[in-house]
């Protein structure tokens, strides 16, 4: 005998057309996940998660290394870092690396390599912002007689004396090899003995022994293991250099670029800047 088959209620009906579209939603969705080619949507939270490059000069990297942990922290990103001199030639110099085509988002060096860049077109114009002031000083071997810098005449007397110097091939090195020893009237008798140190802290030189006596920016010295810091150039014959960001014209990431930018320069970046020997530069 043949089943009876019953009428199928309206109720029934529904919640089989709610199930059945709800199914049919789900199974839209999961095909929107990739499109031809292989492109998904998952593309935007990828390119978020890429490192983000930064380049460096020394001036700032002892503060910089002590904040990226904390901005890592808080945005989610990975940041990459190179290290090199603002200027000149070495090979791991800021300008050489970008000549070659390194990769870089922000770039931090003196302002006027800066904008150096800019006009070379390897940074974007408008980007630079100041972040720091940056003084000279002078460091001895640890455990060496400590000479006196206070004023000007000592400085002479203790750059006289010195058997050798070593300064940087940055900012600080340009200063004191081009203007700082002519300035003194001292540039006959003590640039004979100066050496300019390339790829490397002029403070791990005085360590090693290598010079009696090194000049550099404050914040590269006070790093430095091995060395007593004898303190800044006295103001007569200091120079004052400003570290700025700017954003690379090759960088695959402008806007997470100007995120890292905005986190070193904000006030709870200030106190770690400031420990570490410089000034910072407040936002306008």
């Amino acid at each position: 005998m043949a089943p009876t088959l019953r009428p199928t209620s309206r109720t029934a009906l529904s919640g089989i057309s709610r199930r059945a579209a709800l199914l049919a939603s789900a199974l839209v969705l999961a095909g929107c996940g990739s499109l031809p080619g292989g492109t998904t949507h998952a593309a935007a939270p990828a390119a978020a998660s890429a490192p983000v490059h930064v380049m460096t000069s020394g001036g700032f990297t002892a503060a910089y290394n002590d904040l990226r942990p904390a901005y890592e922290k808080q945005s989610g990103r990975t940041v990459q870092t190179a290290y090199g001199a603002s200027m000149g030639n070495a090979t791991d110099a800021i300008p050489t690396r970008l000549g070659r085509g390194e990769p870089a988002d922000v770039v931090i060096l003196a302002r006027d390599a800066l904008d150096a860049l800019v006009k070379a077109g390897k940074v974007v114009p408008g980007s630079q912002v100041d972040l720091v002031r940056s003084s000279i000083g002078m460091a001895v071997k640890k455990g060496a007689p400590r000479p006196d810098i206070a004023t000007v005449e000592a400085l002479k007397r203790t750059l006289l004396a010195a058997p050798s110097i070593a300064y940087s091939a940055s900012a600080s090195g340009t200063y004191y090899e081009t203007e700082m020893l002519k300035t003194l009237g001292i540039e006959s008798q003590v640039m004979p003995k100066s050496r300019r140190i390339l790829s490397e802290r002029v403070g791990t030189v005085v360590a090693r022994g290598d010079a009696a006596l090194g000049l550099q920016q404050v914040s590269e010295l006070l790093p430095i293991e091995g060395i007593d810091y004898l303190g800044p150039l006295p103001p007569e014959v200091q120079r004052v250099t400003v570290f700025s960001a700017g954003i690379a014209t090759a960088s695959t990431q402008p806007e997470a670029a100007r995120d890292l930018i905005r986190y070193l320069q904000s006030p709870a970046a200030a106190p770690t800047i400031r420990k570490t020997g410089l000034e910072p530069i407040p936002a306008p």
